[in-house]
């Protein structure tokens, strides 16, 4: 009998295991929960990478109209490919954002007024391929 209340008491222990048992499924749930929500949160950002478009279009620089876009066969290998419509001659190369890979530039190609020309670039195996694709001058 509990001496401060005036009841009787009915097992102690019982509880005790039951509250300790409830902590243990408690602490299995929780820790569950946190590898699924780790597992999600890793799996995004691999999702949202390889989402992106191919060729997010960049700012070509004036007096150069150009058409970008990655190789027909390797998706690691992009291009910019530029005509010089100004008065002046111009340089210009492709850069490529090559997702994990580091990022790449391409080989400089100058042009006179009325010339067109290419400039390719080929990101590593290890990224995640490309994930966009600008003009520099």
């Amino acid at each position: 009998m509990n001496l401060f209340t005036g009841t009787r008491s009915t097992g102690g222990t019982a509880t005790a295991r039951r509250s300790t048992a409830a902590g243990k499924r408690s602490r299995s749930v929780l820790r569950a929960l946190a590898v699924v929500s780790t597992a999600v949160a890793l799996a995004i950002p691999v999702t949202s990478a390889t989402a992106k478009p191919a060729a997010a279009p960049a700012a070509i620089p004036p007096g150069l109209s150009c058409d970008t876009g990655k190789h027909a066969i390797d998706e690691y290998t992009g291009f910019a490919l530029c005509r010089n419509n100004g008065n002046q001659t111009q340089t210009f190369w492709v850069h490529l954002v090559c997702g994990w890979a580091p990022d790449i530039d391409g080989n400089h190609v100058t042009l006179r007024p009325g010339e067109s020309g290419q400039s390719t670039a080929h990101c590593g195996k290890i990224g995640t391929g490309i994930g966009e694709i600008h003009v520099h001058p």
